[in-house]
């Protein structure tokens, strides 16, 4: 095992070794003006690091700037040697979500005694505790255990229990529900005393639907307040100091709700925690994505007045809380603090990214073997192809490579609805092309020929890392939602020659195709939106001939449609995907959806279905254009008629389509 060199609580470091070498770092402002009686605590959260090691895009195959906990390491260096002393928590997602995860899971397997490389890193940079959160559990029971055997610190959760009691203290917890973590801390003058950090985890009980398949009938989940309501005044007469509740779950709704996801609001109202670190949302607090929220400071950090810190995603952040101490005779109590986050690498307005930190070497070191399998495994074949997956005509005819994440999305969401009152509605999937050109340019497509497809494939079928959403929409959401989808073309006029079919200023992400319903666009009519969702006429109609198996769409029908979390959250305004519609938010990303589906699947046909076309204009014309390896596949574009019409601006290849 590599370890880091030695960093005990207690400390007055003021050197910070990191690859650039060794930096003089100054003692944070607490630490410097801390009196006889006080100390300077500095706690220390990652969360969500989704087996995110290396600086490394698994699905690309290639280097990045903006994830991996071996750069989150150069900040906890830093952060050790600010402070006299210090502590460092994990909030839980660790062993599932990125390929190294799957290859240990599927691939190599996790035995009893078998030490995961996540676990490896962890206990190289030498965590103090960590809890779990819900992707801990998609692997099953026996994994998640046999991962957390070899953890060099306590790993913890207080609301998932083996067997149900009258009151949570009386569960049979599946791990330990909480921990008191005996440290000597050193004061303004330097004298070191005891203290006692009380430490308790929480998990979303949405994990016993999410990971349905793995838990039912094995575990079960509480509340996340009710739980800690239970147990803290239990960890206080055990003799807690203060006391962190790691919570693996979002900053959400105000009021407490039974059985909620996002619960850190009224968690932080429970008497005795002092310290709330969140996680699960994938998002930065403090941070502008909660201001205005009741009882939250979005800007110091605190909600309900407590300290509080959100550390991103996959590393991508160091989540800091600073407490100065007092010891009141009896116990330490927080006198002051101050929370804020540390970024790894800052994105520019040219859409580049500027590393601030490098990366460790010793964690890097400490999975290296992990690491290079990893890339065996991502560059293997996970199935194969029947037809290639190509995006240089998503834009105008039904596509294969957007039919293949519609596929994925209907196969996943119609496991996940099965045994709820959803189960029984018309289920559709919505999917857009990303890669399609436009803004960023002509080689800005998605191409992969036909035969063995390996998991990095999958990144030129879906870039983003969102996550699996369903929503319940009425036949008129639906319509709705695909007449801003038809938004991307220009108002075609009947009979004209050659006109320009799409219109630049918009995004091809928001070209929304749903598989289940059949339906035409007519070109003929104007745009019921603006290319950014605002409503321009609310009777304007290019939606024809919708229709669910054979018969017309009636807007009072109800559906459920496989979307993301980004679209089903509002984003790109569209009707019936405003937050408010959600019936699923499932832990799995796309992208691992599409990876089990191929793989489950053996071989794919991703032929297009041409669920939708253009409505018929006689004698009318409209360019369009595409990459130039389009026109290797042109021919094979039966559903439109087309050909080739020279040369486009800036590289581009254009042609004519005949409506």
């Amino acid at each position: 095992m590599i370890h880091p060199p030695k960093c005990d609580l207690n400390r007055r470091a003021i050197l910070a070794g990191t690859s650039a070498g060794a930096t003089l770092i100054a003692l944070h402002h607490f630490s410097t003006r801390a009196a006889a009686n006080q100390a300077h605590l500095r706690l220390m959260e990652t969360t969500d690091l989704h087996v995110h090691i290396y600086p490394y895009d698994y699905y690309s195959d290639r280097p990045v700037d903006t994830v991996g906990l071996a750069r989150t390491a150069a900040h906890i260096g830093e952060i050790r040697a600010e402070a006299t002393n210090s502590l460092l928590f994990d909030n839980g997602d660790f062993l599932q979500g990125n390929p190294m995860g799957d290859y240990i899971a599927y691939e190599r397997g996790m035995n009893v005694g078998d030490m995961h490389p996540i676990i490896q890193a962890m206990n190289a940079v030498g965590f103090d505790a960590s809890t779990l959160g819900n992707h801990e559990f998609n692997y099953g029971l026996d994994f998640v255990l046999n991962s957390i055997a070899g953890a060099d610190f306590p790993v913890i959760s207080a609301n998932i229990v083996c067997r149900l009691g009258a009151e949570p203290t009386e569960d049979t917890p599946l791990v330990t529900p909480y921990v008191i973590l005996e440290r000597m801390l050193t004061d303004g003058a330097g004298l070191a005393h005891p203290i006692r950090v009380g430490v308790i985890g929480f998990v979303p009980p949405q994990v016993m639907t999410w990971d349905r398949r793995h838990l039912e009938g094995k575990v079960a989940a509480r509340d996340i307040v009710e739980t800690a309501r239970a147990w803290v005044p239990v960890m206080k007469d055990e003799g807690a100091d203060i006391i962190v509740a790691l919570n693996h779950s979002g900053i959400g709704e105000i009021a407490h709700v039974d059985g909620q996801e996002n619960a850190s609001i009224p968690l932080a109202a429970v008497d005795g925690i002092d310290v709330v670190m969140t996680g699960h949302q994938h998002l930065s607090f403090p941070g502008p994505a909660f201001a205005g929220i009741a009882g939250v400071d979005a800007k110091k950090g605190t909600i309900h007045g407590k300290p509080a810190v959100m550390g991103g995603f996959w590393g991508s952040h160091l989540g800091v809380i600073d407490l100065l101490l007092e010891y009141d005779g009896a116990r330490w109590r927080i006198a002051r603090h101050e929370s804020e986050l540390r970024p790894i690498s800052r994105r520019n307005e040219d859409r580049t990214v500027t590393p601030l930190v490098e990366s460790e070497r010793y964690v890097l070191d400490s999975v290296e073997k992990e690491h290079k399998e990893t890339l065996s495994y991502i560059r293997r074949a996970v199935g194969r192809t029947s037809a290639p997956l190509y995006s240089y005509f998503a834009l105008v005819a039904d596509d294969p490579s957007v039919q293949i994440v519609a596929n994925a999305q209907l196969w996943y969401v119609a496991e996940m609805l099965k045994g709820t009152p959803y189960e029984g509605l018309p289920l559709l999937s919505a999917a857009a092309p990303f890669k399609a050109g436009g803004r960023s340019g002509p080689e800005y497509y998605t191409d992969v020929p036909a035969g063995d497809i390996a998991i990095k494939h999958v990144a030129d079928l879906y870039l983003y890392p969102n996550t699996v959403r369903a929503v319940r929409v009425t036949g008129a959401e639906l319509k709705g939602w695909l007449e801003r989808s038809a938004g991307m073309f220009n108002r075609i006029v009947p009979g004209g020659r050659d006109q320009v079919l799409l219109n630049p200023d918009f995004p091809s992400y928001n070209f929304d195709v749903i598989d289940g319903v059949t339906y035409r666009i007519d070109l003929s009519q104007p745009s019921r939106f603006d290319p950014k969702g605002k409503l321009l006429d609310p009777s304007a109609t290019r939606i024809v001939e919708l229709a669910w198996r054979g018969k017309p769409v009636a807007d009072d029908m109800e559906f459920v449609i496989a979307t993301n979390n980004y679209r089903a959250g509002g984003g790109g305004e569209f009707p019936g995907a405003t937050g408010d519609t959600i019936i699923l938010q499932a832990p799995d990303t796309n992208r691992d959806v599409i990876v089990r589906y191929i793989a489950e699947q053996g071989t794919i046909d991703p032929t297009a279905d041409n669920n939708w076309r253009f409505a018929p204009m006689p004698g009318t014309t409209v360019l369009f254009d595409s990459g130039p390896r389009a026109i290797e596949y042109v021919d094979q574009m039966t559903a439109l008629d087309i050909e080739p019409a020279g040369d486009g601006p800036d590289g581009f290849i254009r042609f004519r389509i005949r409506l």
